[in-house]
């Protein structure tokens, strides 16, 4: 993996595209060099703020896979992107338009979720994403059961998801890593020669070292990047879950309110 230095990484971020292998390929270079935190922090928010406002939603991306895949190793990243992150989210949200904001908006929940920073923080990035005003939320009826009532009204512990958010989590796990074909091919295909310690003996001279330290890298990259890939679908079908949970929660107690009223009538 090549070494750290904030010219590397600034070429890096100018190559930088909204697909998510490249998120994660740069993710997992960054956590890779997490020892340098600080500097990557402080040119992730140069290069946000110079970037064209199509591509900044990237950064935040880019900062979201990070942050979430750093926790396992180190507090560095999140710890680090605290004292910028408000501000950043403010920029991003001031240099684009409804539709990335509602992208900020589902960022931000999910670290609510998963309590990725302290109430504080949360509220902050509230306040930049939304200002003086709530985030909106649709109402239960507008979800369907019924156009008069409001499953909050039935006093449920918490509140119910919203069918579409239901339907995207599905769809997202439709090309999650654990279905990916096309990943599992190109593992099983590693050369033979990353796989057996045995054939290092057949290492005879430096060129032949490079050649197979390359590829032991490209194959550790591969497998690090599928292996991130497992732990944030992990992440997501517990999410799912409780999202299921709830609605079906939801739709027994707005069930039961209506068999009352049923029966209070007749």
């Amino acid at each position: 993996m090549s070494a750290f230095s904030e010219a590397a990484l600034e070429k890096k971020l100018s190559e930088l595209s909204n697909s998510q292998q490249s998120v994660q390929t740069l993710s997992l270079w960054l956590i890779h060099h997490r020892k340098h935190s600080r500097p990557i922090v402080t040119v992730w928010e140069r290069e946000l703020r110079k970037a064209k406002p199509n591509r900044k939603l990237t950064f935040l991306y880019l900062a979201n896979d990070v942050i979430q895949n750093s926790k396992r190793k180190g507090p560095e990243f999140t710890k680090d992107f605290a004292p910028v992150i408000v501000e950043a989210f403010k920029h991003v949200s001031s240099e684009t338009d409804e539709s990335c904001k509602k992208h900020l908006g589902r960022v931000l929940s999910i670290w609510e979720e998963r309590s990725v920073y302290e109430n504080d923080v949360l509220e902050q990035l509230k306040q930049a994403l939304y200002g003086d005003k709530k985030p909106r939320k649709r109402t239960y009826e507008q979800i369907k059961v019924d156009e008069n009532e409001n499953c909050s009204s039935l006093g449920s512990p918490s509140e119910p998801p919203q069918t579409l958010d239901l339907v995207r989590a599905l769809q997202d796990l439709e090309n999650a890593a654990s279905g990916d074909a096309a990943v599992h091919q190109r593992i099983a295909s590693l050369p033979v020669e990353v796989q057996e310690v045995s054939l290092l003996d057949k290492i005879t001279d430096k060129e032949s070292g490079e050649r197979l330290s390359k590829m032991v890298e490209d194959a550790c990259m591969l497998l690090a990047d599928y292996n991130g890939r497992l732990a944030a679908e992990i992440d997501d079908r517990k999410q799912l879950t409780r999202m299921l949970a709830d609605f079906l929660r939801c739709q027994k107690e707005a069930l039961a309110e209506k068999e009352h009223k049923l029966e209070m009538k007749v």
